[in-house]
């Protein structure tokens, strides 16, 4: 029975672990968002509206399957043959997991939120209920029970580092602050290789306006990502709001000889010449 038990952990943690790859593909996309975001703003508030929170919220593209390359009409169709076989087989976790996936994918909230809560009377241990059913927990802003889940999860499975930054979102959601460094601290201890891990700590430390220490975590993310343009504009848009514009040149420079695109860095060259 234990091996057996081992077994289904291991096929509920490959459902969720295969999106590792899409996810860090997804951050850096993500990141160099909200540097664009931030440096196009008006107005300061704006600029910081889209902060490091941005880096969790990739979750809805975490599927085992490929749910972007299925219309919405297909999840439909997909939702229809589901059901008549649910009907056919009411125990199977596997389909009510589909079914959930189907769900998300419809924004049908509610109805995930059932068939999640099905899988865990059922299993109350199994991953791949818990990691989704927090993320339509934030969808309908229920962040004290996303946290709920989060936690039970990382109980089961303490080194997953998205459902970490996934927590370390919710807690800044609920207005935790000491929480959530405290949880972006632990992220970083856990995965000090991760240049993820520290871009997803130095963004939330620019939306706080802790610009020194955000500096640092910048250059810790550049280090182990030298070619990752979103992360140095995201660098050089501090200096630059520090009117601290040699700074930010060199920085930008030095990424060009890296091997960055000019033209990746062309706004931010341009803004170092205005001020």
């Amino acid at each position: 029975m234990i091996q057996t038990n081992k077994m289904i952990q291991m096929k509920q943690m490959r459902q969720i672990m295969i999106s590792r790859a899409r996810f860090c593909t997804c951050l850096v996309i993500i990141i160099t968002n909200y540097s664009l975001t931030f440096g196009r703003a008006c107005s300061r508030s704006a600029k910081l509206k889209h902060a490091w929170l941005c880096s969790y919220l990739i979750a809805a593209f975490l599927f085992p399957n490929s749910a972007s390359a299925q219309t919405r009409q297909q999840w439909r169709d997909s939702l229809e043959v589901l059901n008549a076989k649910i009907g056919r087989d009411p125990n199977n976790l596997n389909l009510h997991l589909l079914k959930a996936e189907a769900n998300i994918n419809l924004e049908q909230w509610d109805y995930a939120l059932a068939e999640y809560g099905k899988i865990l009377h059922a299993d109350e241990k199994n991953l791949a209920a818990l990691y989704f059913r927090a993320y339509v927990h934030i969808q309908q802003h229920h962040y004290d029970l996303a946290r709920v889940d989060y936690e039970s999860f990382l109980r089961l499975q303490p080194q997953h580092f998205e459902a970490r930054l996934g927590l370390a979102h919710v807690l800044q959601k609920m207005g935790r602050k000491m929480d959530t460094v405290d949880e972006l601290n632990r992220i970083v201890q856990m995965f000090p290789d991760s240049a993820d891990a520290y871009a997803a700590r130095a963004a939330y430390e620019t939306e706080q306006k802790q610009y020194d220490i955000a500096l640092y975590d910048w250059d810790e993310a550049i280090r182990r990502r030298p070619l990752n343009s979103g992360y140095v504009v995201s660098k050089a848009d501090i200096l630059i709001t520090l009117y601290r514009m040699d700074e930010a040149r060199r920085e930008l420079n030095a990424a060009i000889k890296r091997g960055i695109p000019r033209y990746a860095l062309k706004e931010w060259l341009d803004k170092c010449k205005m001020k």
